[in-house]
């Protein structure tokens, strides 16, 4: 199989989706010409036309406005938000109109719109361009969030995303884009709330999403030479919640630790360690922890991000404290 980026597989996803139906369209802040900022959208606008790969002006309120209102009428809008930081500016339109429309008109009307978007941090983009904020949406009925971490989940969760009647936030990362990973030529999608197992061991759960599965892969690794036997689960999606994997693995390996890049206060490791303590409490042997980035604005300098957000060595320490 084929090793693509995950910048390549989510360009894949759009392509196909709009061959495959004339009502998707793509709009957000340089998604023309330029490529998007994150060149997710490279290559589109010479395929598909200005009409389709729509840029708009620098206003998250109008993209997320206008892409509700053609969702409404009968279309099926990408909008890409540059950084879920700017998603607070269409909160409006998001929480309030997107969420709420199909249950407010009594089923009689779908909004089917993909709100593309990127948190988290990495890249000393400081505090305004680095937050990690699906916990925000999690909270609304009526969102589906979505948050893959390899390039083929970000493909098959965005195909089904694009075709599904409900709002989704899809949630990438912006370290996750030059990673690499297996991707079949044929078509395919991946379900929305099925999690999987992303590596099977049996002394410890690590539940993690989007870069810090990658991180916990890394941890793994080190701590074999611990005689640590890790397993990690991979929810994919928050919204629906795959609560019955996560359940399986924790019952056989008895502890779990919830891996978050967003602070560790009321971030959504909260809810998984609810889901644990209601579903397999019996076979817990220590309390299910969270670990997640320091209580503070994500800062500039490189040296005390990395120390704010959740780093290889710190999973490897909490899990032997766990252990």
């Amino acid at each position: 199989m084929r090793e693509i980026t995950y910048r390549d597989a989510l360009n894949e996803a759009i392509a196909e989706e709009m061959e495959r139906d004339n009502d998707v369209y793509l709009m957000g802040e340089d998604v023309g010409v330029f490529g998007g900022t994150f060149g997710v959208s490279r290559g589109l606008i010479e395929q598909f036309g200005p009409k389709r790969i729509r840029t708009t002006p620098v206003s998250e309120a109008i993209i997320a406005g206008a892409a509700v209102g053609s969702a409404i009428t009968g279309m099926r809008p990408i909008a890409e938000i540059m950084f879920i930081d700017f998603a607070t500016i269409a909160s409006d339109q998001i929480i309030n109109q997107a969420a709420k429309i199909c249950y407010m008109f009594g089923g009689k009307t779908a909004v089917p719109v993909v709100f593309r978007t990127q948190g988290g941090g990495g890249r000393s983009w400081a505090a305004q361009h680095s937050q990690s904020l699906e916990a925000w949406y999690t909270h609304i009925p009526g969102l589906i969030v979505i948050m893959p971490s390899t390039p083929y989940d970000a493909k098959g969760l965005l195909k089904t995303a694009i075709r599904d009647n409900n709002p989704v936030m899809f949630i990438e990362h912006k370290q996750l884009y030059n990673t690499k990973g297996q991707v079949p030529e044929e078509e395919y999608t991946v379900p929305i709330g099925k999690a999987k197992i992303v590596r099977e061991g049996k002394d410890i759960t690590l539940i993690a999403t989007s870069f810090m599965v990658i991180k916990c892969m890394e941890a793994a690794e080190e701590l074999k030479n611990s005689d640590i036997d890790v397993e990690i689960v991979d929810p994919r999606t928050l919204v629906p919640l795959d609560r019955e994997i996560i359940k399986t693995s924790v019952k056989k390996t008895g502890s779990a630790l919830v891996v978050q890049e967003a602070c560790r206060r009321m971030g959504f490791g909260s809810e998984i360690v609810r889901a644990l303590i209601e579903d397999c409490f019996d076979y817990l042997d220590s309390p299910p922890q969270v670990l997640g980035a320091e209580e503070v604005p994500i800062p500039f300098s490189h040296i005390l991000e990395n120390f704010t957000l959740p780093q290889t060595e710190d999973i490897i320490k909490k899990v032997k404290e766990i252990l």
